[in-house]
C-alpha cells in the first residue's frame, strides 16, 4: 500500500542508512574520471545554520550530479579546530567551573580542549546527514588530527627554510578579550558614532599651548611626540620646541613631517607610536620612545603612571574629569568614525606592538592573482575576480602567530643564548641545537609558546585531506587534485580562498581546484544578516522537521543565485514541500490506474513522444545550468518540467477515461519517463527520488537512484515541440472560452481551423481534442457567426456555440470589451504621438508600446467582426 502522504521522517531515516550501509559515498582511485568536491570545514564545535544548509545544499547537488553522469565522486568532508572559538569556549567552560585557564599547565588545558572537542565536535558532520549530505565519512579529516597536524608543521619549516617565514616587532591587530593577535582579513570595520576631543597641551617654558583632536584621550599617557606639517605656516613658530603632556607632565618634541593632513582637526597631531600604526612609523623615523600603556587584555598597567589596572574605556571616561580640572580639555564634538572589531570575539581591537612570526606574501600573491586573471582558476560569479584583485595587489604580510594553546604549536626552539632553530619534532630540532653546541641537552630547549594561526592549517585543505603535504607523489593526491569544484562564501575570499590557491601554486605549483563557487548571504525580507540576537535565524533541523530534507534543500535554491543573497522566508521550504506532495500525488495517480492489454490511444503516443522530446530538450538546458554554476536556473527547468509539464499535460493527455483502465503500452512508457524525471530530480531531492524509484518496479539489492546513469539526451525535434507547444495554447484557449461561457467539460465542442491546415502537426489534434473534449475539427475558410474565435501564433481558431450562448448578454460583454480595448489603445496612441516620449524614451520602452498598439488593434478588430456575426 502507498500511502496518502509523503513522510519525509521515515523515508530519510531509511535511505540514507541504505546508502551508507552500501557505502554509495566511499571513493577509491580507480580509472574513471574523478570529481573532486573538499568541504569548507566548519568549526568543530559548531552547529548546523543556515549558510551551512545553502552551501552543503549545492556541494551535494554537485557532488550527486557527478556520480550520476559516470565519474567517480570524492566528496571529503571534515572540521576546523577553530583555535580562537573553540579556546574561548573551553576558557568560559573552566570559568564557570572556577578554573582559570592560567592556572593549568598547558598539557592541561590542552586536555580539556580535546575533551570538549570529542564531546561537541562531529555535532555538524551528524546534522548534515539529515540534510542528505553524500559525503564519503570514512574519509572525514580533523585539522588538528594527526595527518593535517604533520602538513602544518611540514610547510612552516619548508617556508622557513625558503626564507619567506620571518619573527619581527610589528604593529598587530591586538584582541584584548582572546589576548591575541589576529591578522588584518579577521578586523571587521563598523562606522560608529564617536566623540572628538580638543585637548590643550602647554608649549614647555611658555605660556601658549598646542591644541590636539584625538578620538581615543586615554592614549595620551603615551604620547611621545606632537607632529605638524611643515608646510603650515600656523606651526612655523614651534619648529624645535617642546610640549607638556597633561596629566603625566611629560616633556615630548614637536616634529614635523608631510604625513599630517592640515586639514584635519587642528592640524596638530598627537603622536603615540605604541597604539596606532601610523604613529608607529612615525616614531620608528624620527626614533621616539615607544610607551605602551595597555596590559594584553585591555587594562592600563604601570607605564601610564595613572589609571592603572582600569579597562581602556573607563579609563577613557574617567580621564575627561581630571583633564578638565587640570584645564586641558577645550571642547568635545560628534565625530563619525570607522572602529576596527574583532571578527571571533566582536571586541575593539587594540593596535599594539608585539613580537610576532610573518610569512612574506609578495611572491605567492603574485602567482596565486594570475593564475585567477588567466582563468586557470574561474570564480563565479566573474564579479569576484575584482575583489580578489584589489587585495592581492595590497597584500601585507600575514602575521600567522596566535597567542594561544588550542592548536597547532609554532615549531620554533629557542637556546639559551636567544638563538633559535626551526625543527618538526623535539628530536629534530635537539640535533640541531646540537650542531651549534654538542653540549645542548633536550631541556635546554624551549618551543614557542604561540600557536599557528588556523588558517595556516585550512589552507593546505585540498592538499592534506589527500596526504599530499607529507608524501607529495602518493596515488590519490595524484588522483583527485586538483579538486574540480569549491563551493564557498564570499565573505571568506581573503581568509580561505585566496591563501588556498596560494598554498596549491607554493606547495605543489598547481592550482587547488578549477572552480569556486561563491554563494550569497542568506538574509531575512529585511535583508538583515541572520542572528541569534534578532531571532530571524530559523534552526535548521526544525525546517527539515517540518518540511522534509528535500523540501528545505529546494526551497533554500528556489531564489539563490550565485554570488547574490538569497532572501529567506519560511514560504520558500513550504513551496518545496508543496513540489514534494505533487511529486508524490502525481506518483500516486499513475500507479492507481488499471492497467489492461487495450489499444494504445493516438493522443498517447503523441504525448509519450512529446514528453521524451521535452525531456532531452531540458536536460540540454540544465546541462549549461550546470556548466554555468547557474544552480538555481537548473533547479528551476526540472521543477517547471515535474510540476507543470509532466504532472499537468502529460498525465492529462495519457489519463483513462473514469473507471477506465490504462493501456499496457502508455503505462509502462510512463513508469520509463517518470523514472528519467526522478534521476534528472535526483541530485536536488534524493530521499523522495529514491523513495518512488524504488517502489516504480522491483529493484536488484544494489539498484539505487544515486548510482544510476543520468538518461542518454537524445535528438531533439524542435519543430514538433513548438506545434506541441501551439497545441497547448490552443487547448487553454478553448478552456477559456468554455469558463467564459459556462460550458461545462462534458459537453463536447467542435474546433474550426480557418485558413492554413497544416499550421499545427495533424496528430497534435488528437491532444486538442483529448484535454478540449473535441469532438470534431473542421477546416474551413471562414468561421461560424455564432463562434467564438481567438488566435494562436499567426492561425485562427473557432469554437461554434450555436445555442450554447445568450445572443444579448454576449454582445455585451464584447461590446464592453470593445470599449476598454479602445480606450487603452488611445493612451497608448497618448504616448506614441508624443515626440518627446518616441525620440527620448529607450528604444526597448519605445517597441514595447508599439507592440502594445498592435495587439490592441488585433483584439479590436477581432471584437468588431465577431460582434458584427452575432448581429447578423
Amino acid at each position: 500500500m502507498i500511502p496518502t502522504q509523503f513522510n519525509p521522517a521515515e523515508v530519510e531515516s531509511k535511505w540514507y542508512k541504505y546508502w551508507m550501509d552500501k557505502g554509495f559515498f566511499h571513493s577509491e582511485p580507480d580509472e574513471r574520471e574523478p570529481y573532486t568536491i573538499v568541504i569548507p570545514p566548519p568549526n568543530v564545535t559548531g552547529v548546523l545554520h543556515m549558510g551551512h544548509m545553502l552551501n552543503n545544499t549545492i556541494q551535494d547537488i554537485l557532488i550527486r550530479r557527478a556520480r550520476m553522469t559516470g565519474k567517480n565522486a570524492c566528496w571529503v568532508p571534515g572540521t576546523d579546530h577553530a583555535s580562537i572559538a573553540t579556546e574561548a569556549k573551553v576558557v568560559n567552560k573552566l570559568k564557570s567551573e572556577g578554573i582559570d585557564k592560567y592556572d593549568l599547565s598547558r598539557e592541561d588545558f590542552l586536555g580539556h580542549a580535546w575533551d570538549w572537542t570529542e564531546k561537541h565536535g562531529g555535532i555538524i558532520l551528524e546534522q548534515l546527514k539529515r540534510l542528505g549530505a553524500s559525503c564519503d565519512w570514512d574519509r572525514t579529516c580533523f585539522t588538528m588530527d594527526e595527518e593535517r597536524s604533520e602538513s602544518v608543521i611540514k610547510v612552516f619549516c619548508d617556508l622557513y627554510e625558503q626564507g619567506l617565514i620571518y619573527r619581527g616587532v610589528r604593529m598587530v591587530n591586538w584582541d584584548p578579550s582572546a589576548k591575541t593577535a589576529v591578522s588584518d582579513e579577521e578586523v571587521i570595520h563598523k562606522e560608529e558614532q564617536s566623540k572628538l576631543y580638543y585637548l590643550n597641551y602647554q608649549i614647555e617654558g611658555e605660556e601658549g599651548y598646542v591644541t590636539i583632536a584625538t578620538t581615543r584621550p586615554e592614549t595620551i599617557l603615551g604620547d611621545t611626540a606632537v607632529c605638524v606639517n611643515p608646510n603650515d605656516e600656523r606651526f612655523t613658530h614651534l619648529k624645535g620646541k617642546r610640549v607638556i603632556v597633561p596629566l603625566v607632565n611629560r616633556s615630548i618634541p614637536i616634529i614635523q613631517d608631510e604625513y599630517v593632513d592640515m586639514e584635519f582637526g587642528t592640524g596638530c597631531l598627537k603622536i603615540t607610536p605604541a597604539h596606532d600604526i601610523h604613529d608607529y612609523e612615525i616614531g620608528m623615523k624620527y626614533n621616539l620612545e615607544v610607551i605602551d600603556i595597555f596590559n594584553d587584555d585591555g587594562t592600563i598597567n604601570e607605564k601610564a603612571g595613572l589609571f592603572v589596572g582600569e579597562d581602556r574605556f573607563e579609563t577613557r571616561k574617567s580621564i575627561l574629569p581630571e583633564l578638565e580640572k587640570a584645564g586641558n580639555l577645550v571642547k568635545i564634538e560628534d565625530y563619525t568614525n570607522k572602529v576596527g572589531y574583532s571578527e571571533r570575539t566582536d571586541v575593539v581591537i587594540e593596535p599594539k606592538l608585539s613580537a610576532q612570526w610573518f610569512l612574506k606574501m609578495e611572491h605567492l600573491a603574485a602567482e596565486a592573482l594570475a593564475n585567477v586573471e588567466n582563468d586557470e582558476v574561474e570564480f563565479h560569479p566573474k564579479k569576484f575576480k575584482n575583489v580578489y584583485r584589489h587585495w592581492m595587489e595590497n597584500i601585507k604580510d600575514w602575521c600567522i602567530s596566535r597567542q594561544l594553546w588550542w592548536g597547532h604549536r609554532i615549531p620554533v626552539y629557542y637556546l639559551p643564548d636567544g638563538s633559535f632553530v626551526v625543527a618538526a619534532s623535539d628530536e629534530e630540532a635537539l640535533a640541531k641545537a646540537q650542531e651549534k653546541d654538542s653540549a645542548l641537552t633536550a631541556e635546554d630547549l624551549r618551543q614557542d609558546e604561540d600557536v599557528l594561526d588556523t588558517w595556516a592549517s585550512s589552507w593546505l585543505w585540498p592538499m592534506s585531506v589527500f596526504g599530499g603535504v607529507t608524501d607529495p607523489n602518493n596515488e590519490e593526491i595524484n588522483y583527485y587534485y586538483p579538486t574540480n569544484d569549491l563551493v564557498t562564501g564570499h565573505d571568506i575570499i581573503f581568509f580561505w580562498v585566496a591563501r588556498m590557491i596560494m598554498a596549491g601554486y607554493q606547495t605543489r605549483e598547481e592550482k587547488p581546484f578549477k572552480n569556486v563557487y561563491f554563494t550569497g548571504m542568506v538574509r531575512d525580507k529585511q535583508r538583515r544578516k541572520m542572528s541569534k540576537s534578532l531571532g530571524n535565524s530559523p534552526d535548521p533541523l526544525d525546517l527539515i522537521a517540518k518540511y522534509g530534507a528535500d523540501g528545505v534543500r529546494t526551497g533554500m535554491l528556489f531564489c539563490s543565485p550565485a554570488g547574490g543573497d538569497l532572501l529567506f522566508d519560511e514560504s520558500l521550504p513550504e513551496q518545496g514541500r508543496n513540489f514534494t506532495s505533487k511529486i508524490w500525488n502525481a506518483f500516486r495517480l499513475v500507479q492507481g490506474w488499471e492497467v489492461a492489454d487495450i489499444a494504445q490511444p493516438e493522443s498517447a503516443k503523441v504525448a509519450i513522444k512529446w514528453l521524451e522530446q521535452r525531456i532531452a530538450k531540458s536536460q540540454t538546458i540544465i546541462n549549461d545550468h550546470f556548466d554555468k554554476f547557474r544552480i538555481s536556473d537548473a533547479l528551476m527547468e526540472i521543477y517547471t518540467l515535474m510540476r507543470d509539464e509532466f504532472s499537468s499535460w502529460y498525465l492529462e493527455s495519457i489519463k483513462p477515461g473514469y473507471q477506465q483502465p490504462i493501456d499496457k503500452v502508455t503505462y509502462e512508457a510512463t513508469l520509463e519517463l517518470f523514472e528519467k524525471l526522478l534521476k534528472v530530480l535526483h541530485p536536488f531531492m534524493p530521499f523522495i527520488t529514491e523513495e518512488i524509484y524504488q517502489l516504480l518496479k522491483e529493484r536488484a539489492e544494489d539498484d539505487s537512484i544515486m548510482v544510476a546513469q543520468q538518461p542518454e539526451i537524445i535528438a531533439i525535434d524542435e519543430d514538433f515541440l513548438r506545434l506541441f507547444e501551439e497545441a497547448k495554447d490552443v487547448t487553454a484557449a478553448i478552456r477559456n472560452i468554455r469558463q467564459d461561457k459556462n460550458i461545462a467539460f462534458k459537453e463536447a465542442l467542435s474546433l474550426q481551423v480557418i485558413g492554413d491546415a497544416t499550421k499545427i502537426n495533424q496528430s497534435c489534434y488528437t491532444i486538442i481534442s483529448k484535454l478540449a473534449n473535441i469532438e470534431q475539427v473542421d477546416f474551413v475558410k471562414e468561421a461560424d457567426t455564432s463562434a467564438a474565435s481567438f488566435l494562436v501564433k499567426t492561425t485562427e481558431y473557432a469554437i461554434p456555440l450555436g445555442d450554447m450562448i445568450n445572443v444579448e448578454e454576449e454582445l455585451a460583454k464584447m461590446e464592453e470589451e470593445l470599449k476598454y480595448q479602445e480606450g487603452f489603445l488611445k493612451s497608448v496612441m497618448g504616448k506614441l504621438s508624443n515626440e518627446r516620449f518616441v525620440n527620448n524614451a529607450p528604444e526597448k520602452v519605445v517597441a514595447i508600446e508599439r507592440q502594445k498598439q498592435a495587439d490592441a488593434e488585433s483584439k479590436i478588430a477581432s471584437l468588431k467582426e465577431a460582434i458584427e456575426k452575432l448581429k447578423r
